[in-house]
């Protein structure tokens, strides 16, 4: 068993699709080792995008994920960070397939719901960013 980091954004939790969300992650096969509701500060939100600090998007999206409460969790499953990143589908809802997160729930490009690891070392790095190992359960 493989586990991730997935963050349900301020846009998913305001608009009231964090129960459907997290259905739908435990539907796909997904176990949740850990879980909170918590809102960022900016100069967390900095820190968690640093990788993205000279794009153009950074500003926006530091603003955008400390404008509301986010729910990071600890998902684990065989090939937790490909299995996830196909269920929440292309990051604009357009593009999307159907019946993925962010098709489903998703507003934009930029409010599209939820956010994934995209590899099993920022899995490991974006997992400890809001958990300690105390917080983490394994089923291995």
């Amino acid at each position: 068993m493989n586990q991730t980091l997935a963050i349900i954004k301020p846009d998913a939790v305001t608009s009231g699709n964090t129960g459907k969300i997290i259905a739908h992650l435990e539907n796909a096969g997904f176990s949740i080792k850990s879980l909170k509701l918590t809102v960022l500060n900016r100069v967390q939100a900095e820190a968690f995008y640093s990788v993205h600090e000279r794009k153009p998007f950074f500003e926006w999206v530091v603003d955008f994920m400390t404008s509301g409460p986010v729910i990071p969790m600890v998902l684990e499953a065989h090939g937790a960070v490909e299995k996830l990143r196909g269920v929440i589908g292309a990051t604009d809802p357009a593009e999307a397939a159907e019946g993925t997160v962010r098709n489903l729930y998703a507003e934009s490009k930029g409010r599209n719901a939820i956010h994934a690891s995209d590899s099993d070392e920022n899995a490991e790095i974006e997992i400890s960013f809001f958990f300690s190992q105390h917080e983490r359960f394994s089923s291995g």
